[in-house]
This record gives C-alpha cells, structure tokens and sequence, in this order.
C-alpha cells in the first residue's frame, strides 16, 4: 500500500489514479479521499488524479502527540509530491481542503500550478462562519439527529431524496483526538495577511445556498488574491461538487487546461 513518511516520520497514505497533469484533491475536515469517490472520475481522463488520508484520517496514522494544522497537512502533501517525483501540480482543495491549498499556494508557490478553491474561507476573523445554532445543531448529543444537520448543510433536500446515500462527504470513524485536532486545525486557520503573495492562477467556487461556509467567502478570497476569478454555482449547498457535479467539474477543467503547467 502506498505511503509515504512525513517530516515528524507519520505515515501518510496516498493514492492516484488517471493520466495526465497532476491534480491534487485535497477534502473536508475529518473526511479520507473517499470524499472525492463520487467526482474523481471527471478529472481522471485528463490527469494523474493524487488523493490523500490527513494525518487522523483513514488509512494514515493517528498519533496523539503529534502536530494537527491545515498548514502541517499542506507540508504532508509536498511529502507525497515528492515521494511521486512531482515538481509541480494543480491544487484543488474544497471545504478545510480549501485551506490546506491556500498554504501549499503561500509557503510552496513553486509546486503549485493552478489553483482552485471551494466552499472554503480566509478563516480568522475575516473569515465567515456558520450561524451559531448551526455549530449547536452539530454538536448535539444524538450522533444521528447531528447527521441529518450535517447532511442538509451539503446537499439540497430535492436531491438527497434522489440520491439517499450513503453520503461519502459525512466523514467515517477516526479517534477522539483526532476529530478535535481536525476541527481546532480547521479553526485555526488563518491566511488572510499572507493571500496576496499567491501567484498562482486561482478559481474560487462557492454554492450560493450553503450556510456551513457562507457564500460571501467566496468574494472575500477572491477579492484578497490577486486575480482570482469565482464561479457560482446556483442553489447549492456545501456539496456542491457533487450536486452540481457536471457544472462544477466542467469549470474546473476548463480552467485548469486554461492555466497549463508547461
């Protein structure tokens, strides 16, 4: 199985699949590459697709001791670039993956080719965050009252009663201590001084009915990285890679060939 050791020597799992330019997708908070299972296929004809597990996720370790942030998962992505042999890849990133990118973009400019970047936020307080009844709802006791929050957070009612599941952007088992790792890594990001030393290409994409990651996100980043461009994807929620799957992949692929590596 493939994997590859970290800076602080975590094992890191690691997949690709597909031909082409290299693509990192990276996925939500607490979530493994199954977060991509439903999409992946779109970007596989055109590139060599390279998914990983976070540390805490999946098949990667889980220590207890070791160091939780969206800008150490970004460290462990250039580890599996390099174990690949890949100086440079597109980047896209969606939700807490959304951050993760932005600092690959920010410390390691010269590994990114395009980037892209969806339902995410600048964090910090410049960033939007869900309304407080909502972290509440998530929060409550019974796991599976909290799930049916979480599901109508990514998806519209319309279509989760045309497709009931499994929802492969739920997230799956992983220890306690990682589960808050992620979400105090999530929280903590903020990126907000440093976006405008992006050099990268970048596409920002956003539903306009997701609450989980308000929509005016999408312009702040945007307007705080220098020619970023945002595309709006008409009554979808967080998930709105999926539920708007054939829009969504088209513009990522149009801008990606839009912006080749060279």
């Amino acid at each position: 199985m493939p994997f590859v050791k970290s800076a602080d020597q975590a094992e890191i799992y690691y997949e690709t699949h597909g031909s082409g330019e290299p693509l990192v997708l990276l996925s939500g908070q607490a979530n493994t590459h199954h977060w991509w299972d439903n999409v992946r296929a779109d970007f596989e004809a055109d590139h060599q697709v390279i998914l990983l597990d976070y540390l805490g996720t999946g098949q990667s370790g889980k220590p207890a001791d070791a160091e939780y942030s969206v800008r150490r998962f970004a460290t462990d992505v250039i580890c599996v670039l390099d174990e690949l042999g890949i100086a440079r890849a597109h980047v896209y990133g969606t939700s807490m993956g959304g951050k993760v990118a932005q600092w690959l973009a920010i410390d390691y400019a010269d590994h990114v080719g395009a980037l892209v970047l969806g339902c995410t936020s600048v964090g910090g307080v410049h960033g939007l965050r869900p309304a407080p009844e909502i972290t509440r709802a998530l929060a409550q006791p019974s796991a599976q009252a909290a799930r049916d929050v979480l599901i109508d957070l990514m998806y519209s009612p319309e279509w989760v009663r045309e497709h009931p599941g499994p929802h492969v952007t739920l997230g799956g088992p992983m220890p306690g201590h990682a589960r808050r790792a992620h979400l105090r890594a999530s929280n903590h990001h903020d990126s907000w001084a440093v976006l405008d030393q992006i050099t990268a290409p970048t596409l920002v994409l956003h539903g306009t009915d997701d609450v989980f990651s308000p929509v005016d996100n999408a312009a702040i980043l945007a307007d705080r990285i220098p020619g970023a461009e945002v595309h709006y994807l008409a009554g979808a929620r967080h998930a709105y890679f999926e539920e708007k799957r054939a829009e969504a992949s088209g513009a990522v692929l149009g801008f990606l060939a839009a912006h080749p590596l060279g």
